[in-house]
């Protein structure tokens, strides 16, 4: 009888959820399957930029563009909203598309990203606004905060002043989508491309009460993540278009000033990658790790790779390439049992797949997932 209710419960939980039976998806992952199509929802466009957290409390909270109109980006399109999907059992059923954010038609919200604050139990989720009808080609930046693990928001606040410079008010200028980060004192920080002036790191000392921006502009650079190294340092890997590989940042002095190198290793044809801490030594593990994800190819989208580096991102494995296929922009994070979550744009965005794995799959064996030592 209850191996029957929890059969029931999966089901429920897992409405308009398709089961990815692609056999191109590597083999010896944990699982697999598309948690946004076009079938979900009729008159939906398409699906587009993933973003991906694990919630305080260990949920999963994947979120996405739900193009209606067209496919087409922010500013030639007038009706995206921000939709999402939580799972309470890492990855294996999840719950039915939600609605979080949705605008009449005209005004259109897009590339949402998110940054989870430990410290306050918080996730604060970001999103690039403009009215198409009435100031077509003006950015404006938003943010929400959710305090129950991503099941509800708080209504939107507009922090376009807080982090963009007046004169940028005509500049073609977005938050990167996928997720930002807090530092070990506290410190939340996300990246702000600007085409007209360079990137730029905006954050908050607050948790989120007020936010700054640092005036250093970072070139070159488009759609970036940063990551907070163990010497406290700060890294930020770059897309950079038509260079064919990704460029990294390096500040040891908290973004007045920048270092940077080309990483002719890290190839990549002009797309959005996710970057993100695994382990570090300071938490009571045995070895640092940096995990990073990106459409592994000089020119197309295609091969979806995930790599991992044990020397804070001076070198990185080749990777396994999880889909060889068309693929996009992704996002990764870390499961509440040390396993690894992937969800990225699949098959021209036919597909935004949800892939779990282990670090012990991702190193054929040479390295496996132990919890921490803690003094």
């Amino acid at each position: 009888m209850r191996k029957t209710i929890s059969i029931l419960l999966a089901l429920q939980l897992c409405v308009a959820c398709s089961i990815d039976d692609d056999s191109r998806i590597a083999e010896g992952v944990i699982s697999h399957q598309d948690l946004f199509n076009t079938a979900m929802r009729p008159g939906i466009s398409c699906f587009r930029i993933p973003a991906l957290v694990t919630a305080p409390n260990g949920d999963l909270v994947a979120v996405i563009d739900e193009r209606v109109a067209s496919c087409a980006d922010l500013h030639k399109n007038r009706d995206i909203n921000i939709v999402a999907r939580r799972s309470s059992d890492n990855g294996m059923t999840w719950s039915a598309l939600e609605t979080i954010v949705d605008y009449p038609f005209g005004q259109s919200a897009s590339d949402a990203s998110m940054i989870v604050d430990k410290h306050t139990s918080e996730i604060f989720l970001f999103y690039n606004y403009m009215d198409v009808e009435k100031e077509p080609g003006i950015y404006y930046l938003h943010a929400m905060k959710s305090s129950n693990d991503g099941r509800t928001w708080s209504k939107p606040a507009d922090i376009t002043v807080q982090i963009a410079k007046p004169d940028w008010r005509k500049d073609f200028k977005f938050i990167t989508s996928g997720r930002g980060i807090r530092t070990r004192e506290g410190i939340l920080l996300h990246t702000m491309v600007n085409l007209d002036s360079g990137l730029h790191v905006f954050g908050s000392r607050d948790h989120g009460k007020t936010w700054f921006v640092l005036d250093t502009p970072i070139e070159p650079a488009d759609e970036s993540k940063i990551v907070e190294l163990t010497d406290g340092s700060w890294m930020i890997n770059s897309r950079f278009n038509k260079s064919g590989m990704r460029y990294v940042h390096r500040s040891a002095d908290f973004g007045k000033t920048w270092q940077t190198v080309a990483d002719s290793t890290l190839i990549d044809p002009g797309c959005n990658a996710s970057l993100i801490r695994y382990t570090s030594v300071l938490d009571g593990y045995k070895q640092n790790r940096l995990l990073f994800s990106n459409a592994k190819s000089v020119t197309d989208r295609e091969k979806m790779t995930v790599r991992i580096s044990y020397n804070e991102g001076k070198s990185w494995s080749e990777g396994k390439t999880i889909f060889p296929g068309h693929s996009a922009y992704s996002s990764l994070t870390i499961l509440k049992n040390g396993d690894v979550g992937l969800f990225f744009e699949k098959d021209d965005h036919a597909q935004n797949a949800f892939v779990r794995f282990s670090l012990e799959w991702l190193t054929d064996g040479k390295d496996k997932y132990r919890q921490p030592v803690i003094d």
